[in-house]
């Protein structure tokens, strides 16, 4: 009996210990549980971060010492002699909380994700190089170089991490390499230039030339200006400066462009959603309590664990610069100095077309331009995919730059095929700005900065101590005709080509307005006699009218003002959308759950607040409703866009009787009342299917079920979940999975500037840290960091966490 027990014992340990040995796969690859488990390598070796303790550090290659002081945020001060130890020092703290952040986001650039999870990320991975992430990367880097300030300085950087990681044991890796079962790699000069380019994608690559291509040969050209209008007819563009362009602009032949006449069967690959936005301001000083300038910013992304932003201090002679990082790349991107302030929101413009090529046979060597035939490059590309053998892939170059569908990668029957030119493929100095931006004293240095940023393009908001505000749209654009960038293009013709690229002195900007703010939330760039066409994927349509209309009845203006402001829940949308929709339906007739939700949605104020009902059933019912309209764009063969929801609601008032309003199911011809209370039973049946589900009441919070979710998204235990305001359309634009990625205020004063600060999130990468969601709570209640703004380290004494003390060896 004892011999029984004890081999039944014996194999269940045996048992066990397979178990928590092996990879599982239950829908998704988990990695070795024994590997979390661990109390000498897993996760308890990870729970502390040694931040509260004082440390000497060495990192090759400093000319002299560098102090870091940690605060009891984990924001860290970093006081260096020069700007070679100063980046080497921004590197390697960095690197420090955010190590397995940065390389992890630096192999998703550059199409390197199967190698550490497999074959499931192969596709990704293929897309990303068919697009030439690299490539770009590369490219930036090959710019770099030939300026010897932004050589040192991400060389130095560079330095920095390659330290850090050559200290580390394997007991000290961040966790997600002990799960994921690899290692570090050396960092170099390309990881940064792909975490730039990857941020670039993020930000320039919605265009629809392929889907406005199928729209044109399906609906014609008159109902595209009708549903895709070049301006949608609201108000507020960020610069309104009617009949003051005093330039002569860059003009190209007049003879319009040939429109294709084509079906497109390819789909596209996934862009980022149209609320990937931001918003800036900066109000004058006749507008504020103190009489000096308050700039604000929250740029718009999807919200992450380690988050996207590292709040960092740098200080070195001819530098005092604070406020938020990108991991991976030197620098603070939006922040502040002793002097000025800026921040950035995505400019939304097109710098991306597709052209139709045509390839010399099936091995396509050459392609045609002009009637001649030019060779192709190609580029073989070599996955090391987990757990497999390598896979190779075969990328043509042409160019406009790679041919990225074909035969062998979601072709899907096309027989054409389609080369994608990318304004990020260029050259660019996009590290160069921000250093200068770092170092700016005054408006000038600001503009001398922004004429080295390419892209993506951004609407940069600026203020200064001495009393100016400005707001400049930087990138690089090119030249366009009307309609251009909007469809497919000819590749064979190189007059379809980009034929000039407008001035850096041309580009929309302004200084000083009279009406004593300026502001930009993703709109219309300028007002209509701006003499150059501009198109995108989308315009903001509500967020940047709340802006202006609470700034300009606003005087005596405080920070926390502006604060309140970046937290206004206000659904303009809703305000301006749903008494008309209302209006519609017949309201007493209504029963049931129908008769409850239209007397929460008659008294909503229209704010999406954490416990408003009414906020809940507005966003069912326009779940509801935009798929019922355009059951024309989700049931084609082809590849389409829905209009934008402004246009939406516009024709619903309109055009009642519009086509696209008759439901392509149904025998009857529906007109827009029809739509608008089929779709409100059918907003209120998904709201009673929810309720009963979930078994909770249908507060915004709740219902709109938010997560900041960890990087790797299957890891649900290192993600949170929360209840927040706001609405995508709000200004406090924050939905599900997306929102204020980082929320600023810099008032401008003269005896000294003051900055408050917050992101969802927290300064550690590390799961098993207090510091890695220590600002989420902060941030969800509407709360801020004051931040210590010291130029030397003593000045900090009674606020300071720990010290870092970074020596030559």
């Amino acid at each position: 009996m004892k011999i029984a027990k004890s081999l039944f014992v014996c194999a269940i340990t045996a048992a066990l210990v397979f178990f928590l040995n092996q990879s599982w796969n239950f829908g998704t690859p988990l990695p070795p549980f024994s590997k979390f488990l661990d109390p000498f390598h897993g996760f308890w070796q990870n729970a502390g971060d040694g931040s509260s303790r004082d440390v000497i550090a060495a990192i090759p290659g400093l000319k002299s010492k560098v102090t870091v002081v940690y605060d009891s945020a984990l924001i860290p001060h970093i006081y260096a002699e020069n700007d070679d130890d100063l980046f080497a020092a921004q590197g390697y703290i960095t690197a420090q909380n955010r190590l397995w952040q940065m390389e992890f986001q630096t192999h998703a650039a550059a199409g390197r994700i199967s190698e550490i999870i497999g074959e499931k990320a192969l596709d990704f991975d293929r897309t990303q190089r068919r697009l030439g992430m690299v490539f770009a990367a590369e490219n930036a880097v090959a710019a770099m170089d030939k300026n010897p300030v932004a050589k040192a300085m991400v060389e130095s950087y560079t330095r920095g991490i390659n330290a850090y990681i050559a200290s580390l044991s394997y007991e000290q890796l961040p966790i997600e390499y002990k799960l994921l079962g690899y290692q570090p790699e050396p960092w170099t000069p390309v990881k940064t230039g792909l975490l730039l380019k990857y941020m670039a994608k993020t930000l320039s690559t919605g265009e629809k030339d392929l889907e406005m291509t199928n729209a044109l040969k399906l609906f014609g050209k008159d109902t595209l200006d009708l549903i895709y209008p070049d301006h949608e007819g609201w108000s507020d563009p960020i610069v309104d400066n009617t009949g003051k362009w005093n330039f002569k602009p860059i003009t190209l032949d007049s003879v319009p462009l040939a429109l294709p006449n084509e079906l497109v069967a390819l789909q596209p690959f996934e862009k980022s959603p149209p609320n990937v936005g931001s918003n800036n301001w900066a109000v004058a000083g006749s507008k504020t309590k103190t009489g000096s300038p308050i700039l604000c910013n929250d740029p718009h992304l999807e919200l992450s664990l380690p988050s996207i932003w590292y709040i960092i201090h740098l200080n070195a002679p001819g530098i005092n610069c604070m406020g938020a990082s990108l991991p991976g790349s030197p620098n603070v991107i939006s922040g502040f100095n002793d002097s000025i302030a800026w921040g950035v929101t995505n400019a939304q413009r097109d710098v991306v077309d597709w052209y139709k090529v045509k390839f010399n046979g099936r091995g396509k060597d050459q392609y045609e331009s002009d009637g001649q035939w030019k060779a192709t490059s190609k580029k073989i590309e070599v996955f090391k995919v987990k757990g497999k053998i390598d896979f190779y892939d075969t990328v043509v170059y042409t160019h406009h730059g790679p041919a990225v569908y074909d035969e062998s990668f979601h072709g899907d029957g096309e027989k054409n095929h389609f080369a994608y030119r990318w304004i990020a493929h260029e050259p660019s100095e996009e590290a160069l700005t921000f250093y200068k931006l770092n170092r700016a004293n005054s408006h000038a240095d600001y503009m001398e900065a922004l004429n080295h940023f390419t892209a993506p393009a951004q609407n940069f908001v600026f203020a200064s101590v001495s009393g100016d505000i400005a707001m400049r749209i930087q990138g690089k654009y090119p030249v366009r005709r009307k309609n251009e960038g909007k469809f497919v293009l000819d590749g064979t013709r190189t007059s379809q080509e980009w034929q000039a690229f407008i001035p850096n002195e041309q580009n929309v900007m302004y200084k000083n307005p009279e009406r004593g703010f300026v502001s930009s939330a993703n709109q219309y760039p300028a007002d209509l006699t701006y003499p150059y066409f501009v198109t995108a994927s989308n315009w903001e349509a509500y967020r940047n009218r709340r802006i202006n209309e609470v700034l300009a009845a606003a005087n005596n203006i405080t920070p926390q003002d502006m604060m309140k402001l970046q937290l206004d829940n206000y659904n303009l949308k809703a305000a301006e959308s749903l008494p008309h929709w209302l209006s519609q339906l017949d309201s007493m007739s209504l029963q049931g759950a129908e008769k409850e939700a239209f007397e929460k949605l008659r008294s909503w104020d229209y704010f999406n607040s954490v416990d408003s009902e009414g906020a809940s059933y507005y966003e069912a019912w326009l779940r509801a409703i935009l798929p019922m309209v355009w059951d024309e764009m989700s049931e084609s063969k082809v590849a389409l866009s829905r209009p934008s929801t402004y246009m939406t609601i516009r024709l619903l008032k309109e055009k009642p009787d519009l086509a696209f309003f008759d439901i392509k199911a149904t025998a009857e011809k529906e007109n827009a009342r029809d739509i608008i209370r089929k779709s409100f039973s059918e907003g209120v049946a998904a709201m009673e299917k929810w309720k009963s589900e979930k078994k909770l009441n249908p507060k915004w919070g709740t219902f709109k079920d938010a997560i900041v979710g960890h990087l790797l998204n299957k890891m649900e235990a290192f993600s949170y979940h929360i209840e927040h305001g706001g609405n995508g359309s709000a200004v406090n634009a924050h939905s599900r999975t997306h929102g204020p990625s980082w929320r600023m205020v810099v008032s401008l004063e003269k005896a000294g500037v003051q900055a408050w600060g917050v992101y969802p999130g927290g300064q550690s990468g590390n799961p098993g840290s207090p510091y890695y969601n220590s600002l989420l709570g902060l941030w969800t209640n509407g709360e801020y960091v004051k931040f210590h703004f010291a130029n030397r380290p003593e000045n900090l004494k009674g606020k300071e966490l720990s010290t870092i003390t970074l020596n030559a060896e």
